[in-house]
């Protein structure tokens, strides 16, 4: 297929009765070897165009009807959005921008609030848009527990609810509509696979883990471990600690692990962030690059160039940018059609052979 005929597809398809959900997320990156491992990557177009799909095995779907909302015109609606984060991570940045983009595209009233990176803040923040009068409901969770609640309240009043990038533990087509993100599980196996190919396959790995409480940094960390312990025995995880999404964190925390493992082969950040942190203390270290490898996930345009440096050795990419499938998603719900309860990204991959080329991708 043409990368035209990918366009026109990509922006035309609705999230309906075939149960695909195809949407684009523009500004993904395509690596050169995406075609050998195809579940793992969408159409790309000459923009970096992805399609996402229904993930693989749920082929379960949610109606206006079996939810219990009522149709509407999101025209019409006004729609609140949570974010979970501090705005100081490149992800958070272009996942609110991208929501404030689309929701302006179609004209739509949106109401915002950022948490901060606080959970009880979150649960009040959506509390109160609530109160506000929000018809729909666009959620980055900080949390995966904790939201009774926030469930409760939006369920006496029939308001769907559509999460991104995280899960939140609660039932599909009952307490929300449907998830949006990756599958973070095979992203975690992708970093086992670049880390594997950058050491040989033998040595000594750290892990520094994401924050707890959501699933992002369980399935990551699964993924990790399943295909290090399947592929690479020669490999052994001797260190993992929490750096909890953050750049200054992750500095610290690799700090500790140069002092307590001088001899450590590779580094795993579940986030550009922390990676972009473990850099910053091997070079306070008198490492050079390369000396320790590191493999991280997201695609921000910081880790991706940390690539072209010789620092980092990959980086899987999240897609941050939900705006227009979040909102066909709604758009979609509201008119009273199918939509998948469980939407999942296809993700790409930036490596040595193109990270200098597709610096431009990178957000």
């Amino acid at each position: 297929m043409t990368s035209s005929a990918v366009r026109r597809i990509a922006t035309r398809t609705l999230l309906a009765t075939t149960l695909v959900a195809s949407i684009a997320l523009t500004g993904c990156a395509k690596s050169e070897d995406d075609g050998a491992n195809d579940k793992n990557t969408g159409s790309t177009g000459d923009s970096g165009q992805v399609v996402a799909t229904p993930a693989a095995g749920n082929a379960e779907t949610c109606t206006v009807e079996k939810f219990g909302g009522k149709k509407l015109d999101l025209k019409s609606a006004t729609v609140g959005f949570s974010q979970s984060e501090k705005e100081a991570n490149p992800f958070r940045i272009a996942e609110t921008a991208s929501i404030k983009a689309e929701a302006g595209n179609r004209g739509v009233k949106l109401l915002t609030a950022n948490a901060q990176s606080q959970f009880s803040k979150q649960i009040s923040d959506v509390q109160d848009l609530i109160a506000k009068g929000t018809d729909l409901l666009v959620i980055a969770p900080l949390n995966s527990d904790g939201w009774g609640p926030v469930l409760r309240s939006a369920a006496a009043k029939h308001i769907p609810i559509v999460t991104i990038d995280r899960k939140i533990n609660a039932t599909a087509c009952k307490d929300y509509v449907s998830f949006i993100g990756s599958d973070f599980v095979e992203q975690g196996k992708r970093a086992a696979d670049q880390m594997i190919e950058a050491t040989g396959g033998k040595g000594k790995v750290a892990i520094l883990l994401g924050a707890a409480g959501n699933n992002v940094t369980t399935e990551r960390t699964k993924g990790f471990k399943d295909q290090i312990k399947a592929k690479a025995p020669g490999l052994q995880v001797v260190f993992e600690q929490t750096g909890e999404f953050a750049r200054e964190k992750g500095q610290q925390v690799t700090e500790q692990l140069i002092q307590s493992n001088p001899g450590i082969t590779g580094i795993y950040a579940e986030n550009d962030e922390m990676g972009l942190g473990a850099v910053n203390a091997l070079k306070g270290a008198g490492k050079k690059a390369g000396d320790v490898k590191i493999v991280t996930i997201d695609g921000t345009r910081n880790a991706v160039q940390g690539i072209v440096d010789g620092w980092i050795d990959g980086v899987i990419e999240s897609n941050p940018r939900f705006g227009p499938l979040a909102f066909q998603t709604l758009d979609t719900f509201t008119k009273g059609e199918k939509v998948s309860q469980n939407i999942v990204i296809q993700d790409s991959a930036y490596t040595g052979k193109n990270a200098k080329s597709d610096l431009g991708k990178a957000y």
